[in-house]
């Protein structure tokens, strides 16, 4: 398959590309397609941080597609890692219902940059939503001792197939999606604390993502450096 030019841009920017191969692929109540995947030396190469997400190339009727991943329980020490894809139609959800053992796919590594401060916040402020929660959890379990208030949004009951990683000391609030996203964008403002050190993370739908993250920093005055924030999708 021809790349395009995201490709060429990618590749411009420092991308670096990996050939990942299947090793095993298993279904989630029908909801999700888990894959366990050889990483072809990216790990090793890149190394492993919270919310890391890779870019993967799907042939799309003959054009070349790419969508972002986050990678779950990566392991440096084997060179594997998890993906977990939502079914829906579309060509990534297609290709890895049918993907074998064997089966190889490309990736490309750009963009993916986070660590949580150091010294560690007081409190983890965590706003996410289906296709972000893999990356919630590797917060969850880097900041594992860190206390965290986490809302996240489902647009129907199946997307809670995936587990969430919480312990006693996270306060989880699952909200449905009302309101083209309007309803989490409301609750969260009104539930996050006015005063106290933490950290922000938000990722959900782009309009929704740029919601939140105006009020913490406009409404609540949050510092750049204690806010992190990005529009993991967009709503038709």
């Amino acid at each position: 398959m021809k790349r395009n030019w995201e490709a060429l841009v990618l590749k411009a920017m420092g991308g670096r590309d990996f050939q990942l191969t299947v090793l095993s692929t298993e279904s989630i109540d029908g909801h999700y397609q888990r894959l366990l995947l050889d990483g072809g030396g990216l790990l090793e190469t890149c190394g492993v941080h919270p919310t890391m997400w890779i870019r993967l190339w799907f042939d799309n009727d003959g054009r070349a597609h790419q969508r972002a991943y986050t990678l779950v329980d990566p392991d440096p020490t084997t060179g594997r890692f998890t993906l977990e894809f939502a079914i829906h139609d579309g060509c990534a959800a297609r290709w890895a219902t049918a993907a074998e053992v064997g089966d190889t796919i490309s990736a490309t590594v750009q963009g993916s940059a986070f660590e949580l401060p150091d010294p560690a916040p007081e409190h983890l402020y965590l706003v996410g939503d289906a296709a972000s929660l893999p990356a919630v959890n590797s917060l969850l379990d880097a900041g594992a001792d860190i206390p965290a208030a986490v809302w996240l949004e489902y647009a129907h009951e199946g997307e809670k197939a995936l587990a969430l990683r919480a312990r006693a000391h996270h306060d989880v609030t699952w909200v449905p999606r009302r309101d083209e996203g309007q309803h989490l964008v409301d609750t969260v403002c009104a539930a996050v604390p006015t005063t106290g050190a933490g950290h922000y993370w938000v990722a959900c739908e782009a309009a929704t993502t740029r919601g939140i993250t105006r009020h913490l920093r406009k409404t609540l005055g949050v510092d750049k450096d204690r806010l992190t924030s990005l529009g993991y999708w967009k709503a038709a």
